[in-house]
């Protein structure tokens, strides 16, 4: 068993039945899903899912997960998600695998968002690029607006066209260096002309799973 699914099952093991889970997206979400097939599977647990992605949509249904929507279901119980970074004050960067605009309404939704990462993936103060959605309508705009706060925009692309996410927008992934106020950082880019989403997610975690060499432990806001 490796950091990853040692976070991943400690997550997990918080879902209870009845609850409506949030389901992340990543490949340390990816374990979780399978954890949590499992306890469906042996232990009777009942629980419904909201999908933050067209994959882990598809690798729920392949798993037996049940699934609804939050037309359906609005408030959910608990989510559980990865990311790319958290700081000392549980502030998160997430997106790197595009996912995070669903990601954030699913959270912003949630009644307690758990995270779950490795050791390699926390750090004192946030400094990773943070992933910028955009109407592609408005990506000029973003990108000039984006620059003029500070930061570096790279459009990101998949086999030299640019990535589109779910929705159907594209994704700069913009460096600002060390964040030191996550956020008034982000404030500054939700109100950019063209941005519908953007990767950090500040006073939304409540709980990281971390997984270690042989154990978990988690960190509490």
């Amino acid at each position: 068993m490796d950091a990853k699914e040692r976070a991943a099952r400690s997550a997990v093991a918080q879902v209870a039945s009845g609850q409506v889970v949030g389901l992340g997206t990543g490949s340390t979400a990816s374990r979780a899903l399978q954890v949590l097939a499992d306890r469906i599977r042996d232990e009777g647990l009942e629980v419904i899912g909201v999908p933050t992605s067209r994959a882990t949509e598809e690798e729920s249904r392949r798993l037996g997960i049940p699934l609804t929507t939050l037309e359906e279901h609005p408030v959910v119980d608990l989510a559980f998600d990865g990311a790319d970074q958290v700081d000392a004050r549980l502030a998160a960067i997430k997106g790197y695998g595009g996912a995070l605009l669903r990601e954030k309404i699913v959270a912003r939704c949630a009644k307690r968002l758990l995270i779950m990462v490795d050791a390699s993936k926390l750090a004192e103060t946030l400094h990773l690029a943070v992933p910028v959605e955009v109407l592609p309508f408005g990506l000029g705009a973003a990108r000039h607006h984006l620059e003029r706060i500070g930061g570096q925009p790279r459009l990101r692309l998949r086999q030299g066209a640019p990535y589109l996410t779910d929705n159907g927008n594209q994704i700069f992934d913009a460096d600002f260096g060390e964040i030191r106020d996550p956020g008034a950082l982000a404030a500054r880019i939700a109100e950019l002309p063209g941005v519908v989403g953007h990767g950090l997610f500040v006073d939304l975690v409540d709980e990281v799973h971390v997984g270690e060499a042989d154990c978990a432990r988690v960190v509490r806001r």
